[in-house]
């Protein structure tokens, strides 16, 4: 029973590219380690660039500081 957390960052991914990413990642895992898709549990988490930290700061910092 396999169990997948996806995290992205809060930016607008729609309602389709999920859908893409939970079919995805249980394509693969049913491909890959032959897992039921039926026992397959994806959830994707969506984190506000405050909340995600690299390099130190937040993602919001880290893109000011990129640019």
């Amino acid at each position: 029973m396999p169990y997948v957390n996806i995290k992205v960052t809060n930016e607008g991914v729609t309602r389709e590219q999920k859908s893409q990413l939970i079919k995805g990642v249980t394509d693969l895992l049913q491909d890959v380690l032959g897992k039921d898709p039926a026992t397959t549990f994806v959830v994707i988490d969506e984190v506000e660039l405050s909340d995600w930290g690299v390099g130190g700061v937040n993602v919001e910092e880290y893109r000011r500081l990129q640019s």
